[in-house]
């Protein structure tokens, strides 16, 4: 008897390097019934997670997913010599209704504290937060073409949070920093991954 392999949403980010891979994997997710939303981004590595990522990019497709098997079939096909990053979401902390649109996706991972205790104080600081309209909880799958020269060890512990504010991405930044410090001051050690500012709706 096969097993059946679980299956997640989430989101993904593909560099975007205006060559065929780019452009045909583009194509497919603005036809593909998989895909939620899609959208061009800005990528924008922290220096505490930098080391891990050498082969990442600047510009980026970011889709929101609904199955990450599929999405893991694209990214196979598709392959590139830049790093394409799958964030599956095992635990929806909580999303609120909103008018307005996303332009800013942060993500996280926590160092220590991965607790369910931890994660349950995470959601309960996050909520409080108005520009927040989204968070979830799950764990990291990168593909490239080149082998990564270090494993990244807190791939289980990623935070995703979407962003909604008519202010400059470098003000939403600022903001979801502040975020950041506070829940450090609790002693959950939130690390910035990667800021994604968006650029342009795809989808």
């Amino acid at each position: 008897m096969s097993k059946l392999a679980l299956s997640y949403s989430g989101y993904v980010c593909a560099p975007y390097l205006h060559n065929h891979e780019s452009i045909e994997l583009k194509d497919l997710w603005i036809k593909s019934k998989n895909i939620e939303k899609l959208y061009f981004a800005t990528g924008t590595f922290s220096s505490d997670s930098k080391p891990y990522f050498a082969e990442s990019s600047n510009h980026y497709l970011v889709a929101k997913f609904k199955d990450n098997n599929e999405i893991g079939k694209n990214l196979t096909k598709f392959n590139q010599d830049k790093l394409s990053f799958v964030f599956d979401i095992k635990d929806d902390l909580f999303e609120l209704e909103t008018n307005e649109e996303t332009n800013f996706i942060s993500v996280y991972y926590l160092e220590y504290g991965d607790s369910d205790d931890d994660v349950k104080e995470i959601a309960s600081l996050l909520i409080n937060r108005e520009k927040i309209d989204v968070a979830g909880y799950g764990h990291m799958e990168t593909y490239c073409k080149i082998p990564s020269k270090f494993t990244f060890p807190y791939s289980e512990n990623i935070l995703v949070l979407e962003v909604s504010s008519e202010k400059s991405h470098q003000s939403v930044k600022k903001y979801c920093d502040q975020t950041r410090k506070d829940a450090n001051r609790k002693g959950l050690t939130m690390t910035s991954l990667v800021s994604l500012s968006i650029l342009e709706c795809l989808k």
